[in-house]
């Protein structure tokens, strides 16, 4: 059987990928595979390139809504393939997270998570990630919806408008062996994903923020562990990374005064942790802008014999080294800023420097990637309606986006 990690099954890899007649039918009715093949049988029985600095994708021209719920072809009357198909375009929730916290009673913009799902679907979107399932007091549902009442509310507001949850940057346990408490709060998360139909639960969060192997290995272990009990209830656990995850890994002597390595043999903290979890258990959601800003922080490092060492990072050549270990992304762009120690300043989707119609056509499978558009920026305490407005900018933006002509 060959492994997710293959990085040669591409061909006709998105046409395996869609969903089965069960797969289907499990998802409509939002249960766990495990409890889908009971209930079955009880009827029975009575699915960066680097960046060109300074060199924006062409966008915002002729733009494509991709209203339509089927998966298309991926061209559109002859200008060229689709790099992101219509069911494929998402939105993080963290991106308009002013509306959903907004008070309804006291605006007439969209307000909670039925306004905000409503108000996306409208822009084209037909998926989302959650970023925790709370909302303002006044909204319909009440606060808080993170219980199995909650999600199946939330559910039922996503079919009303035709969106699809894709995953959730939610609870992941902090103990390490997991208490009993941690367990079940986490299975409880689990039970939350299914009535949603996600595929895959994750955290925004870094396995670990060490710089050391040992710590690496421990988050391993706990993670192989997680993604194990997410996979009996058919859910891929995934973690979100930020810029110092690509940071070197240190693993070489000589040592400090506790003992630990001081010097690297050049390979990558996540690098790492992708070699020593499970590709059955362990999935990514790479933050493309982050990438970019590990790209430009982090291209030399001291090697073993005290020499320094020059490796720039590639976003999109680990995607397609690790090819479905990455079934999501946050599609979030970044205007040059050599000032900011950063190397990027955030801007809406569509509207910056990276270059996503190289990085989109290098890393392929477009049936199989989630891409999520983010802009933390987007909330504004002077302009109650930009984080929708701009929410708007990136959708299309996203669907203008062609594979380039040879």
């Amino acid at each position: 059987m060959t492994s997710y990690s293959d990085p040669s099954r591409t061909t006709g890899a998105d046409a395996a990928l869609t969903d089965t007649p069960d797969e289907a039918l499990r998802r409509s009715l939002g249960v766990a595979r495990r409890r889908f093949l009971t209930t079955c049988t009880a009827v029975a029985a009575g699915a960066v390139a680097a960046p060109v600095f300074g060199a924006s994708p062409a966008l915002a021209h002729g733009r494509d809504h991709g209203h339509g719920h089927g998966h298309g072809h991926g061209h559109d009357h002859g200008r060229g393939q689709v790099l992101v198909p219509p069911h494929k375009r998402g939105i993080i929730l963290y991106t308009v997270r002013d509306a959903t916290a907004r008070d309804p009673l006291a605006s007439d913009l969209p307000s909670g998570f039925r306004e905000v799902f409503k108000q996306l679907a409208r822009h084209g979107y037909r998926q989302v990630e959650f970023a925790g399932y709370n909302q303002h007091a006044n909204a319909p549902g009440g606060a808080s919806l993170e219980s199995v009442e909650g999600a199946r509310l939330l559910r039922s507001w996503l079919d009303e408008y035709g969106l699809r949850a894709q995953g959730n940057h939610g609870f992941i346990p902090s103990s390490w062996p997991l208490t009993a408490a941690d367990k079940d709060t986490f299975k409880k998360h689990l039970e939350i994903a299914n009535i949603l139909g996600m595929d895959h639960m994750g955290t925004g969060g870094d396995p670990t923020g060490s710089s050391y192997r040992a710590d690496w290995d421990v988050a391993a272990d706990k993670w192989n562990a997680l993604g194990e009990i997410a996979r009996r209830e058919g859910i891929k656990l995934y973690t979100h990374n930020h810029d110092s995850a690509y940071g070197f890994l240190l693993d070489r002597g000589p040592l400090d005064d506790q003992g630990r390595p001081t010097r690297s043999s050049g390979i990558r903290k996540l690098e790492y942790f992708l070699k020593v979890t499970d590709p059955k258990l362990v999935w990514l959601e790479m933050d493309i802008f982050w990438a970019h800003v590990a790209q430009y922080k982090f291209h030399t490092y001291t090697a073993p014999d005290g020499s320094t060492r020059r490796n720039v990072f590639d976003p999109a050549g680990l995607v397609t080294r690790y090819n479905k270990r990455y079934p999501l992304f946050h599609a979030k762009d970044g205007v040059v800023d050599t000032t900011n120690g950063m190397g990027w300043d955030m801007v809406p989707f569509g509207t910056g420097d990276i270059d996503y119609t190289t990085f989109f056509s290098r890393v392929g499978l477009s049936n199989y990637r989630n891409p999520m558009v983010e802009d933390d920026n987007s909330p504004s305490a002077t302009d109650p309606a930009q984080s929708l407005r701009e929410a708007k900018i990136s959708y299309d933006n996203m669907a203008a986006l062609r594979r380039r002509r040879r």
